[in-house]
């Protein structure tokens, strides 16, 4: 089917259409999914779908240390310079292979402990056993993607997430049937390995042309440009979902295990749609600014961007909290705990968006002290909003935490910006 001349003639149009299809698809077979578990594990059933999530969040920067943001960047930068991508994918492969064995090691030995700590109960010690099996899968199949990424190559993007997705429902559908809880979240522990195969199938023989397996000699070379990536990725990616898991088990305490499962079906909505800016991202934003070396362009591009999607993003938005009512009655029956969240967490992503894109540059621009001081500024007012707002707005208050975060953090994302620029003028006069 040939795109309209305005979005072929637009590269963010021609990345978001074909993202809209893939999410639009996800989106309707996620209704009946979302359904039919709300339906068959009840609230506290989806809280503990939300905590397994979390830990298969947290694996993909443990097993490769971090380096996926890292490979994006030097693969889009490198992508016609073979001897550079050797270099990069002989340390990244070391890096793989300790983060794997290291998360592996961790998952089999701590089962019992991590079960008790997340679930508080030792009922799900096959769960972590059976990811740390699925560890190093996870770590190739990141890695694999981060190529996919780097070359902006949102065609086969779009086909892996969208294969990928389906198979993973179909093992979610299996599952439920066949064992309820317990096979949902042995479908969802095996999902990662699900989208590896997908992903040898529909890349392979492209990964050949990159990544030459004979010319790996399993050096450091990229060690330190890697491991500000590892730090950026620890913090953005591991802590995020660790603070999750914690506020999770803080509204089943300070509240009720139904709440805790309320507050995830919303989140899981959320990213639903937010998957629909993760590829925009990766294979889009993060190139793009890896490219651009002064304020003008980067001032047009941003504005580029947002004048493209924000307007699409705020009418889905907006259909989203128009809707909610009928989404809580088709998909989530029961679950009418949800309805006071929609609200907050919609401006939230809102805001969380404009915010991501300004942010992209210190990964585009490997400013680690800039990326870590505001996330971790971010992360803290999350986890410390939330526990003083549950006190007062019950579960609602982790919503408005999530608000009120994401308007502070895009306030010190764009005052970091404009100093960067700043100080970057200012040496190019003294120089």
């Amino acid at each position: 089917m040939k795109l309209p001349k305005f979005i072929s003639n637009n590269i963010i149009l021609k990345i978001t259409s074909l993202n809209a299809v893939v999410i639009t698809i996800r989106l309707i077979v996620s209704a009946f999914i979302q359904r039919m578990l709300a339906i068959m594990v009840g609230e506290a059933g989806y809280a503990s779908i939300g905590q397994v999530r979390n830990v298969i969040a947290m694996l993909t920067s443990t097993s490769t240390l971090g380096t996926f943001n890292g490979v994006v960047k030097y693969v889009a930068e490198f992508k016609d310079d073979q001897p550079e991508l050797s270099k990069l994918f002989s340390t990244v492969t070391i890096f793989a292979i300790i983060g794997s064995v290291s998360s592996g090691v961790v998952l089999f030995f701590g089962a019992p402990f991590l079960s008790e700590y997340l679930f508080q109960s030792n009922d799900y010690v096959y769960i972590f056993q059976l990811l740390a099996v699925i560890v190093p899968f996870i770590g190739v199949g990141r890695v694999v993607n981060a190529v996919v990424s780097g070359l902006s190559d949102y065609k086969r993007y779009a086909k892996i997430e969208l294969i990928s997705y389906l198979l993973a429902t179909v093992a979610v559908v299996i599952g439920v049937y066949t064992s309820q809880l317990k096979g949902v979240l042995i479908a969802i522990a095996f999902a990662p390995m699900i989208q590896l195969i997908v992903l040898a199938f529909v890349f392979g023989k492209t990964l050949n042309t990159y990544l030459k397996f004979k010319s790996l000699n399993l050096n450091l070379l990229y060690k330190n440009k890697l491991l500000a990536f590892t730090l950026m990725s620890f913090i953005s990616t591991f802590l995020l979902n660790y603070i999750e898991l914690n506020i999770r088990t803080l509204v089943t305490d300070e509240i009720n295990i139904n709440e805790a499962g309320y507050w995830t079906a919303v989140t899981f909505i959320s990213k639903n749609y937010m998957v629909f800016a993760t590829g925009l991202f990766t294979l889009y934003v993060l190139p793009k600014f890896a490219s651009i070396h002064n304020k003008h362009e980067f001032k047009v591009e941003v504005f580029n961007i947002y004048k493209t999607i924000l307007p699409i993003f705020a009418l889905g938005m907006l259909l989203v909290y128009v809707l909610r009512d009928y989404i809580i009655m088709f998909i989530y029956p029961d679950f009418t705990g949800m309805e006071p969240l929609f609200k907050w967490q919609l401006l939230g992503d809102f805001v969380r968006l404009g915010a991501l894109v300004l942010s992209h540059q210190f990964l585009a621009k490997r400013l680690v002290k800039s990326f870590v001081i505001t996330e971790i500024v971010s992360l803290a007012l999350f986890f410390v909003l939330s526990k003083f707002f549950i006190q007062y707005y019950g579960t609602e208050g982790i919503v408005i935490a999530h608000f009120v975060r994401y308007i502070i953090y895009f306030v010190m994302v764009f005052f970091v910006i404009r100093n960067y620029f700043n100080n970057q003028k200012n040496n190019s006069i003294d120089g």
